[in-house]
C-alpha cells in the first residue's frame, strides 16, 4: 500500500466508523426512507460538483447508466433501507457484526465474478476480525434468540451486507469500463435517492424535516463527510487496492464506533472487548500486509 492508500484507508475508517453514531440519531424521529432521501438528496448535487471540479465527464451511454443504476440500488438505497429496518428488531451490535461479514464476502464474490485468487490470509484475517468484533459486542448479543422479529432483523442485516458486497463488485466492473469514481457515484447516488423516494411515496410517508439540532447536526455530518468524502475515499481505495483489502475496513468501523461511544455514551471496555480489539488489529496485519510474490 502506498502512502496515499494508507491515508484513504484511515479517512474511510474514521469517517464511516463514526457515522454509525450519526445514523443512530437519524433513525429516532423520521421514517428511515425519508431520512435517507434527505441525506442523499443533499449529497447528490455536491457529489456532481466534486466530479465536475475533478474534470470527470458527466454524460454517458445508456449501457453505462445500467452500472450506475445497479450501484445506486446496492449502495445508496436497498442496503440502507434494510439496515434501518433491521435496527428496529435487533441491536446495533449484531448489525455491526453482520456488516463485518463484508470482509469475507468481498473476497469470495471477487473470486466468483472476476476470477480473483482467494488468498488464505485475507480469509483468515477476515474471520479473526469478525470474531474480534463479536467479542467487543458480546454484552449486546449474549442471550439473543433469533426468533420472530429478531430473526427478521438478522436476515435483513445479512441481505443488506450482501447488497453492499454486490455494489463493490459493480464498482469494480465500472472501473474496468474506465468509468471515473466520482461521476459514477454521482449518478448512482441520484438513482438510489429516486428509488428510495418512490418507496417512501408508495408507503405513504410524509417528507417532513426534524429541525432539532441533533438531527440537523447528524444530517450535515452524514451529507458532507459520510456521503461525499466517505464514499469518495472508499471507492477510490477499492479501485486501487482491490475488494479484499478494502473490504476489511468494514471490520474496523465498529472499533471506531465503540471508541466514540466510550466518549459519548460511557461505553465500558471489558477484558473480552480488549481481546476482541487485539484480534481485529491482528486481522488488519494479516489482510493489509504485502502478499508474497
Amino acid at each position: 500500500m502506498t502512502r496515499l492508500d494508507i491515508v484513504l484507508y484511515v479517512c474511510t475508517v474514521l469517517i464511516w466508523g463514526s457515522s454509525w453514531i450519526a445514523t443512530h440519531y437519524q433513525a429516532a424521529s423520521i421514517a428511515p426512507e425519508v431520512s435517507i432521501v434527505w441525506r442523499y438528496g443533499f449529497a447528490t448535487p455536491l457529489m456532481f460538483a466534486v466530479a465536475a471540479y475533478r474534470g470527470e465527464r458527466l454524460g454517458y451511454r445508456l449501457a453505462d447508466h445500467g452500472y450506475f443504476v445497479a450501484l445506486g440500488l446496492c449502495i445508496f438505497s436497498i442496503n440502507y433501507m434494510l439496515f434501518y429496518h433491521a435496527a428496529q428488531h435487533v441491536s446495533s451490535g449484531l448489525l455491526s457484526i453482520e456488516f463485518t461479514l463484508a470482509a469475507v464476502g468481498n473476497v469470495l464474490l471477487s473470486a466468483v465474478v472476476f476470477g480473483t485468487r482467494i488468498e488464505r490470509r485475507a480469509i483468515l484475517g477476515g474471520v479473526i476480525g469478525i470474531a474480534g468484533v463479536a467479542a467487543m459486542f458480546y454484552p449486546q448479543i449474549k442471550g439473543l434468540r433469533l426468533d420472530g422479529g429478531a430473526l427478521l432483523g438478522f436476515v435483513l442485516g445479512l441481505v443488506a451486507t450482501a447488497c453492499f458486497c454486490v455494489g463493490n463488485m459493480v464498482s469494480l466492473a465500472a472501473k474496468r469500463r474506465k468509468l471515473p469514481v466520482f461521476a459514477s457515484l454521482s449518478w448512482a447516488m441520484l438513482y438510489g435517492t429516486v428509488f428510495v423516494a418512490l418507496v417512501a411515496i408508495a408507503k405513504g410517508e410524509a417528507f417532513v424535516m426534524d429541525w432539532s439540532p441533533i438531527y440537523l447536526g447528524s444530517l450535515i455530518y452524514l451529507v458532507l463527510l459520510a456521503s461525499v468524502v466517505g464514499f469518495g475515499t472508499y471507492f477510490t481505495l477499492l479501485n486501487r487496492i482491490g475488494a479484499a483489502r478494502a473490504g476489511y475496513s468494514t471490520v474496523l468501523y465498529p472499533v471506531v464506533a465503540l471508541a466514540a461511544s466510550t466518549w459519548l455514551e460511557d461505553y465500558r471496555w471489558t477484558p473480552l472487548a480488549v481481546v476482541g480489539l487485539a484480534a481485529v488489529l491482528f486481522g488488519v496485519m494479516l489482510v493489509l500486509r504485502q502478499p508474497k510474490a
